[in-house]
């Protein structure tokens, strides 16, 4: 029986990692599961899980937690020591799911145990990449990833030697407003930045789709995790979201990854790798499905796949300052504080600022020192805001 532990349960990479496990619970034991506000659902999960720990990210919900888990004999814990704490707890196999900078610790505490770690935050990669596989290699743990883009591009590159990779093209999907006039682009509400066409997902990356950052966090995590210079890296806009990535090969042959938007196919792979197993998604019928559509993404609509090259190119800790400004901005959209087109000057103010200032994206990549940076990061960004603030 695999010990398995699930970071981020509540979140919807959480719950279809949840759908798969309980499946087939014969086969797993699971540790911990963590959430943040939802504490109903933690519980419920909890509970039908046996698992052995539950833990809130938020410490003021920890009288809730152990009221909805009272009687169980489950135990629980709240804050962000308690998430790498449970991270530490002897596991097979691990989900790391929390979303942004808030994963990093709990996914090296898990690779310190010599888990596999199955990677659905890509700003652990981002933030801190060579940190993550210098980890994964020193504790003989393993890295697999569950963005359906990386997923895809593992796939095709089975059996394959990455000398002879020429390029990765990883699809997007274009989010909400892939046919909006870019004019019309500063005039977008959030609701409308909250609906994605094809996936469904949290607010925050559904929002990340639709600017882009989240494609172009997906551009940076590609460098970190395959090796490849950003020369190599291409994104094409993919509206029906059924190739979800290629990979060209020097002899001219593209090895495409086709399947239905259901984020269960890339969780079940790394669940199961490596071998494949039986998956309750959609089989494509393609006479049906008639046509793929591609075009070029434009940097005019999208600014953040630009900022992402100049972040590649740059190097160090200028990942965790993307990130970190990322976010910051993308609260400050949703408190209503930004014009959706106002986020990515704020990340690009935010990178040009530090980038000129000794000691801070050249420093070393420890993790107090991504701590540090993406502190100093949030604080430029908050304060950027705070000048620009509709």
């Amino acid at each position: 029986m695999r010990r398995v532990s699930i970071f981020g349960a509540t979140g919807s990479i959480g719950q279809n990692t949840i759908d798969l496990i309980a499946r087939d619970p014969g086969s797993y034991q699971v540790v911990a599961l963590t959430g943040a506000s939802n504490i109903e659902l933690l519980a419920h999960d909890a509970r039908r899980l046996n698992a052995e720990i539950a833990v809130t990210a938020d410490e003021a919900l920890l009288a809730d937690l152990q009221n909805a888990l009272a009687g169980s004999g489950i135990k629980t814990a709240a804050g962000t020591a308690a998430l790498t704490e449970a991270a530490m707890r002897p596991a097979d196999w691990v989900m790391s799911s929390i979303v942004g900078a808030a994963g990093l610790a709990p996914g090296l505490a898990a690779l310190e145990q010599g888990a596999t770690l199955a990677l659905a935050n890509k700003e652990s990669l981002v933030c801190a990449g060579a940190l993550m596989l210098r980890t994964a290699a020193k504790h003989k743990a393993r890295l697999l990833p569950v963005d359906s883009e990386h997923s895809a591009v593992f796939q095709a590159l089975v059996g394959e030697d990455m000398s002879a990779v020429e390029r990765i093209i990883i699809t997007a999907s274009g989010g909400a407003f892939r046919d909006w006039p870019v004019e019309d682009l500063a005039s977008a509400t959030l609701d409308q930045a909250s609906s994605h066409p094809n996936w469904d997902m949290g607010q925050r990356i559904t929002i990340d789709s639709a600017s882009m950052f989240n494609k172009a966090l997906e551009l940076i995590e590609t460098k970190e995790y395959f090796g490849v210079s950003p020369d190599q890296i291409e994104v094409l806009v993919h509206p029906e979201s059924l190739i979800h990535a290629m990979v060209g090969f020097k002899d001219g042959a593209l090895m495409a990854h086709v399947g239905p938007p259901d984020m269960r196919h890339a969780i079940g792979y790394a669940l199961h790798w490596p071998d494949r197993k039986a998956l309750p998604v959609e089989r494509l019928d393609l006479a049906a499905i008639g046509q793929l559509t591609f075009r070029a993404p434009c940097e005019t609509r999208w600014p953040a796949l630009r900022l992402a090259r100049e972040v590649m190119q740059t190097g160090g800790l200028a990942g965790a300052v993307f990130n970190a400004a990322k976010e910051t901005a993308l609260d400050g959209f949703i408190d209503g504080r930004l014009r959706f087109t106002d986020m990515a000057g704020i990340v690009e103010d935010v990178l040009s600022k530090l980038s000129a200032q000794q000691g801070h994206i050249d420093a070393i990549m420890t993790l107090d020192n991504v701590a540090s940076i993406d502190h100093l990061a949030r604080k430029e960004a908050q304060e950027a805001i705070n000048r620009k603030a509709v």
